[in-house]
């Protein structure tokens, strides 16, 4: 009856039981087999599409950061105001005037996540010239200049002295005259410098693994409880774990000491040079890299995600990064005539 039952199966299918049971056990190989091989390839896909990710963050936010500085001093670039000057803007507490300060007092921008730079970059834009109109009289709000002719109702503009003395403040033209213009504000000062209607006094800062921008023209940058407010610090570019920057002096001298007066911007400092470090969404099993990124400042400001972690100290040589660094030049500095 065995045999029959055997032959009989073989009659009914062309195989014996035993070679089914193989062909099923070698179908069932196959389709681990396969799985294993999608498995390795959705991955490394995911790898490598967090890496491009990852590198479209940095890329679109250096270009960012690049352009503001490279803009930095415009309108007030002159040796009377990059003098250690302070300016009022309609919005919080005086900060320091200056094209791009790094890692300002906290009570101007507050920290940002642990081990990464701050940035306070300010600039003008109107077609005007930074040596400021001379003011040959002042009555109450009413100021007369040589020539009005670039002046326009709206715009923001400066009195003050020369040297500046004191806070400035940041007035509005009212109405233009062929040789006068009516502000505001009363201020005191022997100089007006134009910066156009809608000067930028920018903050930057990495907080909570994003680049953010908080416009010190629009908001307080510097009220430690609006750090977590998406409408004052607006987020540009995800998943950002480091921003490290240093000015770059004649010399080839490179430093976060913020320049002294009129001869350290005008006679030493040439440019700022950063780094924006992104680390890719993916979580890999395997710790992928055991150094952090290096950039060419790392001697005196290296790249440190110790501190950058999720849940234990050594997550962070799971991720991937990526690292993307230039040099920005200050040129509405660099053009002007010195501190002679």
């Amino acid at each position: 009856m065995k045999t029959g039952t055997r032959d009989h199966l073989r009659d009914q299918s062309g195989f014996s039981l035993v070679e089914i049971m193989v062909g099923l056990l070698i179908g069932m190989l196959g389709i681990i087999v396969m799985m294993q091989v999608y498995s390795t390839a959705e991955e490394r896909k995911r790898t490598t599409t967090a890496g491009s990710d990852a590198q479209n963050t940095a890329v679109i936010a250096l270009d960012i950061l690049q352009r503001d500085i490279t803009r930095s001093g415009l309108g007030f670039a002159n040796k009377e105001l990059l003098n250690n000057c302070t300016i009022q803007l309609p919005n919080g507490a005086p900060i320091p005037l200056a094209p791009v300060i790094i890692n300002p007092a906290a009570n101007v921008i507050p920290a940002g996540d642990a081990n990464t730079d701050t940035l306070l970059i300010a600039y003008g834009i109107a077609d005007d010239q930074p040596d400021g109109y001379i003011i040959t009289n002042q009555s109450g709000t009413v100021y007369t200049i040589q020539g009005t002719g670039s002046m326009k109702q709206g715009d923001r503009v400066l009195a003050s002295a020369m040297p500046c003395a004191g806070t400035l403040r940041l007035g509005t033209i009212q109405s233009v005259n062929l040789s006068s213009i009516t502000l505001n504000t009363s201020s005191v000062g022997a100089a007006l410098y134009n910066l156009g209607a809608n000067p930028r006094f920018l903050a930057y800062a990495v907080r909570n693994g994003n680049l953010t921008v908080c416009d010190y023209m629009a908001n307080d940058c510097s009220v430690a409880g609006s750090v977590a407010n998406a409408n004052i610090w607006r987020p540009i570019a995800n998943n950002v774990v480091s921003l490290r920057a240093q000015y770059a002096h004649a010399g080839n001298v490179f430093d976060q000491t913020t320049p002294a007066g009129c001869n350290g911007w005008f006679n030493t400092t040439q440019a700022v040079r950063f780094a924006l470090v992104t680390r890719s969404t993916q979580f890999e099993k395997e710790a992928v890299t055991g150094a952090a990124p290096a950039w060419s400042g790392s001697a005196t400001a290296p790249v440190n995600l110790t501190t950058n972690t999720l849940a234990n100290p050594n997550e962070w040589t799971h991720y991937r990064y990526r690292v993307f660094e230039t040099a920005a030049p200050i040129r509405n500095v660099s053009w002007m005539n010195g501190c002679t």
